[in-house]
């Protein structure tokens, strides 16, 4: 049987014609498809600039819905719910895409990261913590690190913290020294308030090894010799404290004086605070230095002059006060007006009955919130 031709030649030019109309009715489609998910993007966008974040929500769960493999659409619309406070929304976009299979390498890490600022956001600390830990040896290994350790400060997991700044200057040789030494000394004073001698002496020595020259760890070994009945450790601590950080022997300059008065070091420690105020005319070195001296008002009114001509305080002039008022010469007194002259100054202020904003100079329009003759003819004297 002889095949006919002439079937053939009509057959393939109509199949031709009908797979050439099938493809176009599909690029059409996909086309269409296409225009419209970014149009519903760029609308997205366009709202968000404008501020009106309802709407451009509902735009981008547009884009998502006709396009739902797009990983970028899903990154705007989670970030803009936690943007929102939504975070329970945040999190199940974020959580959808990590549950899809096709996500890349990359992707999945972003969502990572986004699921765990959404849980630091929502407040969910222990679940913000292992997202975070999930992200500990990809590219965002040194962000995770940096939100643990904040997370176990939050906590006050100070051992946890100590070993993920070690960790963190090991990585990228930032160093952590002053922050490891006061996670070390809060783990001192953790351990001496339940009796654990032993580990609070071993968190010392660690913190005297991180940061050598830190305050924190000098002061600390001071108040443990006190309270251990070594005085004179404590001044031999405090000395240091002293040499290498004047500003911060404020804080236990009192306990110094006392400290040399019950180890019959009064003299030594006289000449040492004396140094001391000579550089830095502090109110705590002065109340120091009179511990340690006879309490003769005609000797201590020269030098509490001298310290409120130098820094006119309200607490050096409370000071001044406290010794008899036949005492006081003329000199006091001018100190004393100065103190309070400067002192009262910042405290007079306008203040506008309309926003609140201060200012220590009259205004008829109010910088703040631009109304007028909102601001009372009558300063205010009060903290």
């Amino acid at each position: 049987m002889e095949f006919p031709f002439q079937w053939l030649l009509i057959g393939l030019p109509l199949a031709f014609a009908m797979g050439w109309m099938a493809s176009r009715f599909d690029l059409r489609q996909l086309k269409r498809e296409n225009e419209d998910a970014p149009r519903a993007y760029f609308k997205g966008l366009n709202l968000l600039l404008n501020e009106q974040q309802d709407k451009a929500i509902d735009a981008f769960i547009e884009a998502v819905q006709n396009d739902p493999d797009t990983t970028e659409l899903h990154f705007a619309l989670g970030n803009l719910f936690r943007r929102r406070g939504e975070f329970e929304r945040a999190v199940r976009v974020h959580e959808h895409l990590l549950g899809r299979s096709d996500l890349k390498a990359g992707d999945h890490d972003r969502a990572q990261l986004a699921l765990a600022q959404d849980y630091i956001k929502a407040g969910l600390f222990d679940r913000a913590e292992a997202a975070w830990q999930a992200l500990l040896g990809t590219p965002f290994d040194h962000e995770a690190r940096l939100a643990l350790l904040s997370l176990f400060e939050r906590s006050r997991d100070w051992a946890r913290a100590a070993a993920t700044a070690r960790e963190l200057e090991a990585a990228d040789g930032t160093s952590f020294a002053s922050r490891i030494a006061h996670y070390e000394c809060e783990i001192v004073e953790t351990a001496d308030a339940r009796g654990d001698r032993a580990q609070a002496d071993a968190a010392l020595a660690r913190a005297r090894t991180a940061a050598p020259q830190a305050a924190r760890p000098l002061l600390l070994a001071g108040q443990r010799c006190v309270a251990q009945g070594d005085d004179p450790g404590a001044l031999a601590a405090w000395d240091e404290l002293r040499r290498s950080h004047p500003a911060s022997f404020l804080l236990v300059a009192d306990a110094y004086a006392e400290a040399a008065q019950r180890c019959g070091r009064a003299t030594q420690a006289h000449e040492a605070l004396a140094s001391a105020a000579a550089e830095l005319p502090a109110l705590e070195l002065l109340q120091a230095l009179e511990r340690l001296e006879p309490a003769a008002g005609n000797q201590q009114l020269p030098r509490r002059i001298a310290q409120l001509q130098q820094r006119p305080t309200l607490s050096g002039a409370q000071r001044l006060l406290a010794l008899p008022p036949e005492s006081l010469t003329p000199a006091a007194w001018d100190a004393l007006r100065l103190a309070v002259a400067r002192s009262a100054a910042p405290l007079q202020r306008y203040r506008c009955a309309a926003c609140g904003f201060e200012a220590q100079r009259y205004f008829w329009q109010c910088p703040g919130c631009l109304n007028w003759d909102s601001y009372p003819p009558q300063r205010i004297d009060a903290l």
